[in-house]
């Protein structure tokens, strides 16, 4: 009896143990439009956004995500590719007679991500080409400024069996549609419409309250385009609630990636089509389903060029079969010792609409900052929506001596070629160091750098440094 039980123990042993089933890991990307870090969980106290504070609670903040070019296309190009814009092609917008397109060759999220067995949708804005670059298997319907009409149309495509992408993307709070009522002092809509938004609460803001940043001009003109601005973004947090909701109800909410972020700041004269801070720094929330990170915040570096590698690191898909100019922050979210942290985020403009042509590129390591601006010679070309807009016109009006916010409106119109800023002194950038002999020397070391990213990144306008 004895052998025959060691003979039975032997075979019991010597059988393969069966391979844990690995749970799926699926993923959704949220890309807002023209959004700075304005919502609950940042610290602004007025806007109402419960649903992004309840996803932030559980994920990791970080407070020093950037866009790479406060460019609608160029920068979805990026978020999509892990590759700086001038390397991707989309140089400017692609709709219309801008035309901008990016190059054939790129493999971009979307294709690798169905390559490696994924099921793959957007919703919403897309605003890139060729289709075929940034192929999605679906193409989901939907108004782009009614989030919660997005997140019912997605159920479907969600609770489907199979791993997922899905690319989420509104038109909230971009500036435009909704003009049907007329208010004080005549602010921009932000897409807000009397009427509201079939299965969205509307959710409006006293100008007197809400909190004007810095950079801007504070008056009755900017506070009442802000309140349309917070209305806009609290009509996405309700999209993000019906979005959560169906992730718990199917079940996937514990095996959901999901990323929140904006292609870029807000809207706004300084913000968005510049380099400067509030062009480029976006908010960014991380949900990873797999590792606790309850309300995490996290002062490390990301780019948009990280959130390609990250997703392909996260969904173990495969790689496109060049160089990523990103690097994945999954280890960082894993807690892992590889991890190694950024030195310093770059950026890379160059068009916006087809006749703004005006190249920058900038380097920003937490101390100081640097922005070529490569046609300086040029005057500083305005979007058509940013020149028109109330906020930018009231001041411009009072003439290029007029202050708006920390600079004057000649500051805005006409560029040096060179601009340095200690962010540790002068968040705002109103005092521009390159100008300073005393800091001839750190420019010239800040130059080699920008230099250096222009070369590892293999950008055209290097060539500008040798012929003008």
């Amino acid at each position: 009896m004895i052998s025959r039980f060691f003979v039975f123990i032997l075979i019991l042993l010597s059988i393969p143990a069966v391979a844990q089933k690995q749970p799926e890991r699926n993923v959704i990307l949220i890309v807002t439009d023209d959004q700075s870090q304005d919502a609950g969980f940042y610290g602004n106290d007025v806007i109402k956004t419960p649903h992004l504070d309840e996803l932030a609670a559980h994920s990791a903040i970080f407070t020093n995500a950037y866009a790479t070019t406060a460019s609608c296309s160029a920068s979805r190009s990026v978020i999509l590719s892990g590759l700086h814009n001038h390397k991707t092609g989309q140089y400017g917008h692609t709709h219309r007679h801008h035309h901008f397109r990016s190059f054939d060759y790129l493999q971009t999220l979307p294709v690798l991500m169905a390559e490696s067995g994924y099921r793959t949708a957007t919703i919403g804005k897309f605003h890139l080409a060729p289709k075929e670059v940034y192929n999605f298997q679906e193409f989901l319907p939907g108004s782009p400024r009614n989030a919660v009409e997005m997140a019912n149309n997605s159920k479907e495509f969600i609770e489907a069996d199979g791993e997922f992408f899905l690319y989420f993307c509104t038109s909230d709070p971009h500036r435009g549609g909704g003009e049907a009522e007329e208010l004080p002092h005549k602010p921009d809509r932000f897409g807000n419409k009397p009427a509201g938004y079939a299965g969205v609460e509307t959710i409006t803001y006293e100008p007197d309250s809400v909190i004007v940043p810095p950079y801007l001009p504070d008056n009755d003109v900017t506070r009442a385009e802000i309140a349309q601005y917070y209305q806009s973004i609290s009509r996405v947090d309700q999209g993000v609630g019906r979005l959560l909701q169906i992730l718990k109800e199917s079940g996937k909410i514990n095996n959901t990636m999901i990323i929140y972020i904006a292609d870029h700041g807000m809207a706004f004269p300084g913000a968005k089509t510049t380099q400067y801070e509030p062009g480029l720094k976006a908010p960014c929330i991380v949900y990873h389903p797999f590792e606790k990170h309850e309300m995490e915040f996290r002062a490390e570096f990301v780019s948009w060029t990280d959130l390609t590698p990250s997703i392909l690191d996260f969904a173990e898909a495969r790689k496109p079969e060049y160089k990523m100019h990103g690097q994945s922050f999954i280890p960082l979210l894993e807690r892992m010792a590889s991890y190694r942290e950024r030195e310093a985020v770059y950026g890379s403009h160059t068009f916006h609409e087809i006749q703004m042509y005006y190249p920058m590129r900038m380097l920003n390591d937490g101390k100081f900052k640097i922005i070529w601006n490569v046609a300086w010679q040029l005057p500083f070309p305005f979007a058509s929506d940013l020149w028109s807009a109330p906020t930018w016109q009231y001041v411009y009006e009072q003439g290029e001596k007029a202050m708006y916010g920390k600079k004057k409106v000649k500051d805005y119109l006409k560029r040096p070629e060179f601009e340095l800023y200690d962010l540790k002194k002068d968040p705002y950038e109103s005092n521009n160091l390159a100008l300073d002999p005393k800091f001839v020397f750190i420019l010239d070391k800040y130059k080699l750098k920008i230099k250096e990213f222009q070369k590892q990144t293999e950008d055209p306008w290097l060539l500008k440094w040798e012929y003008e």
